[in-house]
């Protein structure tokens, strides 16, 4: 049996070296799932099994080849929901939080929220799950992500469709509250610049968007918010940190919208737009 703290080291060293972003936290949660415990118990534990160890080693070198700590792992904290992720799906990021947040803060009872590219259906379980008073609406085309919407909104009241967002919803036309979108936005000459982890993992459908400036999905999405909302309503889109100035000026641009500004994360940089229907 071998001590917690020397399998932690051992890895962490290993993850380190790798050029992993948080060495010692991935390490901790590598070892707490595969100890089926957490890692704020891991304190507790009295030393690791051999078969343990192994299958420790295994996970850590496969984190090190920068296979993303979700898959391994087969989960990713979202607010307050936990959500299955793996090949296929997008995993889900902190900074898209603070969407989700903003969204929940403008609905009230008898709302309707629409999610467009719902993905693993984060943002449309983090309302329903905090907000259970509004009806909430998600799309995603994919339908490898669907599939992991599906398992992740299953048991909730959330309306999941398939198919294209320029398409989806009509029948909702003009009565929605609320709209969130984190489409894709990175443009494909950004490849380079993207973390390991997402470029060779998540599907390249959710991050890469077509055109040079990378807007054309949030141009879409700015034409079927407006076709959704209600005079008045409110949409929130996430967006590359270089779009802080480009992004807004998509629905600014229309003269459909009011009170559009930008927010940022919590790095201080440009994260996400909102805009009010006019």
């Amino acid at each position: 049996m071998s001590a917690v703290r020397e399998v932690l080291a051992a890895g962490t060293a290993r993850l380190e070296e790798a050029g992993v972003a948080s060495p010692g936290y991935d390490a901790a949660e590598l070892l707490a799932h595969v100890l089926g415990t957490t890692r704020s118990r891991l304190p507790l534990v009295d030393g690791v099994e051999e078969p343990a160890r192994l299958a420790f080693d295994g996970l850590v070198a496969r984190r090190a080849s920068r296979e993303p700590l979700q898959h391994l792992t087969g989960t990713a904290a979202f607010r307050h929901v936990e959500l299955a992720v793996g090949p296929g799906v997008f995993v889900p990021r902190p900074e898209t939080e603070l969407l989700a947040g903003w969204a929940i803060e403008r609905l009230v009872g008898g709302s309707v929220a629409v999610d467009l590219c719902t993905g693993s259906g984060a943002l449309a379980a983090s309302i329903v799950d905090e907000a259970p008073w509004v009806r909430v609406h998600a799309v995603e085309l994919d339908p490898a992500a669907h599939a992991w919407a599906e398992r992740n909104l299953e048991g909730t009241a959330v309306d999941l469709r398939q198919g294209d967002m320029a398409q989806a919803f009509h029948d909702l036309d003009g009565t929605v509250d609320v709209v969130v979108c984190n489409p894709p936005y990175i443009p494909h000459e950004a490849w380079e610049s993207v973390a390991v982890e997402a470029r060779d993992h998540d599907p390249h459908a959710a991050l890469f968007s077509t055109g040079d400036d990378g807007l054309d999905a949030i141009r879409v999405v700015e034409d079927v918010a407006a076709r959704l909302l209600k005079p008045g309503g409110w949409v929130g889109v996430e967006h590359a940190d270089v779009q802080g100035e480009s992004a807004p000026q998509v629905f600014a641009a229309t003269g459909r919208w009011a009170d559009v500004r930008d927010h940022r994360d919590l790095a201080d940089r440009p994260r996400h737009l909102t805009a009010r229907r006019a």
